[in-house]
């Protein structure tokens, strides 16, 4: 199973979601062998959406079908502007009421299901 750095950032009650084709996606990538959690989850993030995050934090794990997500918080500055990068074809910060009717990848529903959850705690 690929392990993946997947980040969550938030601004209020919306959440960055990234798509490469037609389907969206919370930021993030596979690890490269040897990489730390964090560290590959602020390299996909710069990657995919040009942002760099501060004070991210490990949430929980979670396992798809394919792939194990290592689940981060990342705070970003309320100025700061996602822009799309690479292999990312557009960002855009959705309302977390939104994602379920929106084309998503894997676990994506599930994830930000968690995290509001664990916010609840």
């Amino acid at each position: 199973m690929k392990k993946r750095a997947t980040v969550i950032c938030r601004r209020g009650k919306r959440i960055l979601l990234v798509a490469r084709e037609s389907k969206w996606a919370l930021p993030g990538g596979i690890l490269k062998c040897g990489e730390d959690r964090l560290d590959a989850a602020l390299r996909e993030l710069k990657k995919e959406t040009r942002l760099l995050g501060k004070s991210a934090k490990h949430l929980f794990d979670f396992c798809g079908k394919q792939k194990h997500h290592h689940v981060f918080s990342c705070e970003i500055p309320s100025s700061a502007k996602a822009r799309p990068s690479n292999e990312i074809s557009k960002c855009r910060w959705v309302h977390l009421d939104d994602i379920s009717h929106l084309m998503t990848s894997g676990p994506i529903t599930d994830i930000v299901k968690l995290m509001g959850q664990r916010r609840r705690k």
